[in-house]
Formats: C-alpha cells, sequence, structure tokens
C-alpha cells in the first residue's frame, strides 16, 4: 500500500473500538459491516482476556495480509510495548494506519517512542500523569518532537474514574474531578498543537445524552471520539456536520487577512478566531452541513 498523507484527526471522526477476537473482524476491517464508520481499532487490551490474546494474535495474521486500501482508518492497540515490537514484525504490518499506545506513561514512554518510530501513533493516557500536572507537561514535552506523527492524544476516562473510585453516570463532564482534569489535559495539549480525543460515552442506549456530550466536546475543543457501539456512529458524523451559520462566518473570517469582522451583530477578529474558523471548513470538507 502507498504512503499515506499525514493523518488529521478530525478523520477519524467516530472510533470503533472492536476485540481482536471479533467473529465479523475481516467485515468491518473492509469496510463491508459498517460503511459509514471513519476509523476503528483492533483492541488487544481492553477488549480481551489474558486468555483470549494468544490465540487473537496468532489469528491476526490472515486480516492484516486481506487489507486493501480504504477511506477506512485502522489501527491496533497492542496491550504492552512487548506485544507492539511483537506486531511490528508482521510482514503485513504498514498495510494499517497506525496505533494506539495504551498506558502511555513517564515509565515506558522512552521504550514505546523507539519502536513506533515511523508509524503515526496516538498515546493513550491512562496513569497516574493525568493527576500531576508537572508529570503531564513532561509527557507533552517527550511528545513534542514527534509531533507529526501524532494523530491526537487519547486518554482512559475510565482508567480515571478507577483511579478516583467513582463510577461514571451520565456525562463524565458533569463530575467534579474528572471535569477539572480533562480540562487540565486539554489545556496542556492543545495550547502545544496537539489534539485531544474525547473518551467513551458507555451508556449506548442514552442517545439524547450522546448528542448533548458530543455537542459539549466540539464547543470544547475536543477532535474524534471514541465509541462502543456501531449505534454510536451515525449520530456522531451528523452532529459533526456544520450549521450553515457556522460556515458562512467561518469563510467571512477567513475571508481578510486582519481585523475585526461583523458576524450578524457579533464580532470576529481574524488573527484570534482563525484557527476555529479553519477547523469549521475542516469539518465541513468531511462531514458536510447541516
Amino acid at each position: 500500500m502507498a504512503k499515506r498523507k499525514p493523518i488529521h484527526a478530525l478523520e477519524l471522526g467516530g472510533t470503533l473500538f472492536v476485540p481482536a477476537s471479533h467473529k465479523n473482524l475481516d467485515a468491518i476491517l473492509s469496510g463491508r459491516k459498517y460503511p459509514e464508520l471513519r476509523s476503528v481499532v483492533i483492541d488487544f487490551e481492553d477488549g480481551l482476556t489474558s486468555t483470549d490474546q494468544p490465540k487473537a494474535l496468532s489469528n491476526l495474521g490472515k486480516p492484516l495480509d486481506k487489507l486493501q486500501e480504504s477511506k477506512l482508518l485502522r489501527f491496533i492497540r497492542p496491550r504492552s510495548p512487548q506485544m507492539l515490537k511483537t506486531l511490528l514484525r508482521h510482514k503485513s504490518i504498514n498495510r494499517l494506519d497506525g496505533f494506539i499506545l495504551p498506558k502511555f506513561g513517564l515509565y515506558n514512554a522512552g521504550e514505546y517512542l523507539t519502536l513506533i518510530d515511523g508509524h503515526s501513533f496516538m498515546p493513550s493516557i491512562e496513569g497516574e500523569e493525568l493527576f500531576d500536572t508537572q508529570k503531564l507537561q513532561q509527557l507533552r514535552d517527550l511528545l513534542l518532537p514527534h509531533q507529526e506523527r501524532i494523530i491526537c492524544i487519547r486518554f482512559g476516562a475510565q482508567d480515571m474514574l478507577r483511579q478516583l473510585r467513582l463510577r461514571q453516570a451520565g456525562s463524565i463532564y458533569d463530575m467534579l474531578a474528572p471535569a477539572q482534569v480533562i480540562g487540565n489535559l486539554i489545556a496542556t495539549f492543545k495550547s502545544h498543537g496537539f489534539e485531544v480525543s474525547a473518551p467513551v460515552f458507555p451508556d449506548f442506549s442514552d442517545t439524547e445524552g450522546f448528542q448533548k456530550e458530543i455537542s459539549y466536546e466540539l464547543h470544547n475543543g475536543f477532535i474524534s471520539k471514541t465509541i462502543i457501539h456501531p449505534g454510536q456512529i451515525e449520530p456522531l458524523n451528523v452532529l459533526y456536520r456544520v450549521t450553515e451559520q457556522e460556515l458562512q462566518e467561518a469563510k467571512a473570517l477567513l475571508s481578510q487577512q486582519d481585523g475585526v469582522v461583523n458576524l450578524e451583530g457579533k464580532m470576529g477578529e481574524t488573527n484570534t478566531q482563525s484557527p476555529w474558523a479553519k477547523q469549521i471548513l475542516e469539518r465541513y470538507k468531511l462531514f458536510n452541513v447541516v
């Protein structure tokens, strides 16, 4: 497969996590099973028990060998740096679009970054660094030299809750301590040019709550979202469309070099709001307009 251009986080849309042992893995990876899905992760970590992993690892060869170029972005989440090392030796591994590095922390960052050289990846921060601003900044600084290959920063919301001895009910942003931790993480990384992916909404029966959470995340600068059920694919794709008003305001902001634009009675400063406007145009290209 030809080497592709760098992946923008917006291209991920909703990222569906699928256990590596899934019976329909071939159909999912080919795009036949969920044609509207934009990105998928073959999961060797939380989606598998420890006893299932060796069989799933040995069974991965055929699906990898059959992968063809597709609009669907496909990633693997190995269980550890040791498993990543094994996967990188597979003859068809470059057919994938990259990797998620689980439990990425100060204790294993060096090993992960040495192994992953040349591949696109997404670090997933799940440990004590989430609660320590200084350690989080150290992780960010370790990642800065690799920024071109980092699609986005991910974090483990359920791991965070475990460490806080909490259980999610409704939106995680309505919980005091988790919301503060997440706000600190997004400020630490987005201020240095990284994109940050939004976490799982675990109640896949609550469509209204899922939609409200996505709207909140877009307003607060998250790009892409982990999804755990195929029923979440289409609602996310719809909500990632831009409104006609957003589109026209973005075009107006980018139509002149500097100064202030009248946006239907609101002030639009070109210098400060152009990053938002560029992202609106990218969303429009990928997801269209409402």
